[in-house]
C-alpha cells in the first residue's frame, strides 16, 4: 500500500487543528442537550457534535446553533445519505459516522461539506481519504490499543487527518494528540452520569475547561 498523497488542509481540518475537541452528545431530551452544549461551550470547547440517534437531534442542533453561535455544531452517527441530507437541511455545519460509505463520502464532497467516516483499518482508512473524506475517524480507538496503535499508523498514513472516539477520556486524549492525532472526539468522559444526574453543570465545565487546557494549553 503506497502512502496517500498530501492534500491541502480544508478549513475545516485547519478547524479541528485548532480545537482538537470534539464533546459528542446522546442525549434523551432537549433541555438536556442544550444544559450538557452550554456546560461544555463555558469550558471553552467549539465543537459539539449531535449524533442521530439522539431525541430529536435536529430540534437539538438548530437549537445549539441558535443559542451558541460562537460554536460549530455538526451531526454524529450519520448512517445514510437521507441522514446527511437531513442534517444538513437543519444547518449542521460537520458530519460524522461510524462507518464508511463512499456514497454518502460523494454526496457530502458534492455539497463541499465537511464529512468525517468512520475507519478502523489502514485499507478502510485509505479507501475512505481517496474517496473524498475531510478527515478521517478512527473508531473505536480504545478497543485496538489506543495511542500505541494510531502511532503505528503514522508512518504509512501521516498525510491522513484522523480522529480518534471510542473511550477517549481526558486521561488518554493528550497521548492521542502526541500519538499522531488530529482532535479527538469525547461523550462519556465529558459528561459524566452523575453530574447529569445531579444537575451539576459547573463540574461538566470544569471537565472541559481541563480537557481544553490539557489539549491547546488556553484556560
Amino acid at each position: 500500500m503506497s502512502t496517500p498523497a498530501c492534500q491541502p488542509a480544508s478549513p475545516f481540518v485547519s478547524l479541528l487543528h485548532t480545537h482538537k475537541a470534539i464533546a459528542v452528545l446522546r442525549v434523551a431530551n432537549v433541555q438536556l442537550a442544550l444544559s450538557l452544549a452550554t456546560a461544555v461551550a463555558a469550558g471553552g470547547i467549539r465543537l459539539i457534535e449531535v449524533t442521530w440517534n439522539s431525541q430529536a437531534p435536529a430540534e437539538i442542533l438548530t437549537l445549539l446553533r441558535q443559542r451558541l453561535p460562537d460554536c460549530h455544531i455538526g451531526a454524529g452517527t450519520l448512517l445514510s445519505v437521507a441522514d446527511l441530507e437531513q442534517a444538513v437541511t437543519v444547518g449542521a455545519q460537520f458530519g460524522f459516522s461510524p462507518h464508511s460509505d463512499r456514497t454518502m463520502i460523494t454526496w457530502a464532497q458534492q455539497q463541499q461539506w465537511p464529512f468525517v467516516p468512520g475507519a478502523l483499518t489502514p485499507s478502510e482508512i485509505v479507501a475512505a481519504w481517496q474517496a473524498g473524506a475531510s478527515a478521517v475517524k478512527l473508531f473505536p480507538i480504545t478497543a485496538v490499543g489506543g495511542a500505541e496503535y494510531l502511532r503505528s499508523l503514522q508512518g504509512p498514513l501521516a498525510a491522513i487527518p484522523l480522529v480518534p472516539t471510542g473511550g477517549v477520556t481526558l486521561g488518554n486524549a493528550p497521548g492521542l494528540l502526541q500519538a499522531g492525532a488530529l482532535a479527538v472526539g469525547l461523550s462519556t468522559a465529558l459528561f459524566p452520569r452523575s453530574a447529569i444526574a445531579q444537575g451539576d453543570w459547573a463540574a461538566i465545565t470544569n471537565r472541559a475547561q481541563d480537557l481544553v487546557h490539557s489539549l491547546t494549553g488556553q484556560v
